[in-house]
Order: structure tokens, then sequence, then C-alpha cells
């Protein structure tokens, strides 16, 4: 599957792919996307969002949860599957915690609430595609805290020698934290380093894909490393 990083592509010339079964939300959409400038392919179905995938390299998905043929959250599964780290914005109209996680275990970068604000949504994609572009595998050096171990060049992380599998913004936000440990970091402060300006310190991303990174950091019963710091932040540090 084709896959490409936006280290030399601008906001403006990035290829969207949008995935809804409903005719008239697509052509919306598309239209106001086209209209923000970006380039703008539309399909009806998940099986038919990887076909074109599978095709043609693609700067972020538009991916519905609720779809004929196949949903979102399996196609979405079987792209990172497939090795497509792609961003993905997960379109869904449940709003609970637990179907957020859902989308998050597939490996979507982020998910958005319908219905929406079309400002939100242009927020989100452009988040998405700074992320994308700082996430772009470069030469560097390797992270280590309390074995925890994260290779910038191969953009391996491992605990104690287990594998983490991490989505993009799921590394992003753990190679801040490494790049800091033992310093408190705001809320302020980790948005705008990892989500960019468009969001709000209140804005609960952060917290699910904290909660999401302490799944996976602490599996098998291992101790605590991300600390909430209450009304400030997090930090990354030994548990005594």
């Amino acid at each position: 599957m084709h896959s490409r990083y936006l280290g030399s592509v601008s906001e403006d010339t990035a290829r969207l792919l949008v995935v809804d079964d409903e005719p008239a939300l697509r052509q919306a959409l598309r239209s106001s996307l086209e209209f923000e400038g970006y380039q703008v392919v539309t399909v009806a179905d998940g099986q038919t969002a990887l076909g074109e995938l599978a095709r043609e390299p693609y700067d972020a998905v538009l991916l519905d949860v609720m779809m004929p043929r196949m949903d979102g959250l399996t196609a979405c599964r079987r792209l990172r599957h497939g090795g497509n780290h792609v961003p993905v914005l997960m379109l869904t109209a449940r709003d609970a915690v637990g179907d957020r996680v859902s989308g998050l275990d597939a490996g979507a970068d982020d998910y958005l609430v319908k219905p929406f604000e079309l400002d939100e949504l242009f927020a989100r994609v452009r988040a998405l595609l700074r992320r994308s572009a700082l996430s772009a595998p470069v030469s560097g050096s390797v992270l280590v805290f309390d074995g925890l171990r994260m290779d910038t060049a191969s953009r391996e992380v491992t605990r104690d020698g287990r594998r983490l599998d991490l989505t993009r913004t799921e590394y992003l936000l753990l190679e801040l934290f490494l790049a800091h440990p033992r310093q408190v970091l705001t809320r302020e402060q980790i948005l705008s380093q990892v989500w960019g300006f468009d969001f709000e310190p209140s804005s609960n991303s952060l917290d699910v894909y904290v909660m999401y990174l302490r799944r996976k950091t602490e599996a098998g019963e291992l101790p605590r490393l991300i600390h909430t710091v209450r009304g400030v932040g997090y930090v990354l540090r030994a548990t005594p």
C-alpha cells in the first residue's frame, strides 16, 4: 500500500480521501475541502477506500465508521496491518469514550463526532497534516528512560524489550515525554507540540491519548511512567 509523508508537501496541495456512505455529506465535504485548497477524492465504503489507497498515495483520510460493505474500523485495521500509516481522522456519531478508544485501537490518529462544525474539521485536518510532517522518519538518536526505549530512526519503541505498536500521535506524544524526562509538561505545551495550535487546553483528546498510551506502556502490570500533575499536565518519571 502507498503512503507518503508531508515533509515537502504544503497543506494547500495535500491529497485527501473522504470515505462516507452518505452522498450528500460526501459532496459537501468535497466542496468545502476543495474550497480550502485541498485535492479531494471521495468513495462510499471502506472496501473501496482500501483499493484506492493501494493504488494512489494520500496525505490524510477522513473515514466514517458506520458504512456498508466494510465499516471504518475494519478498514482502518486492515490499512495499518498492511503497513500504510497515512493519517486517519475517524468520523463517528458516537461520543462515548469506549467508542473513541475503539477507533484508536483500530489505528486512527484522531476522531471527530458528528454533527461537526466545518471549522473544527479543517482544524483537525491541518493538525493531522502537521503531525504527519513532523513524524516523517529521520535519522536520529535513541531515547531511553527506565526500560522505555525509542529509536527515532527506525521508529521502534520497546519497554523492557517488548515492542510497542504505536499510532503516529501516540509516538509523537511519547517522544515529547522522552525528550523531557522528569519535567512537568503543561497541557498547553503538549497540545501545542503534538496537536498544533488549533486545540484548546480543555480538549479531552490529550487525556484520551495519555490513557491509551498508558495501556500500552503498562501492559503486563508494569509500573506507571506517565503521571498526572493535577491542574497542570503530565510528567514522565519512575514510580517510587
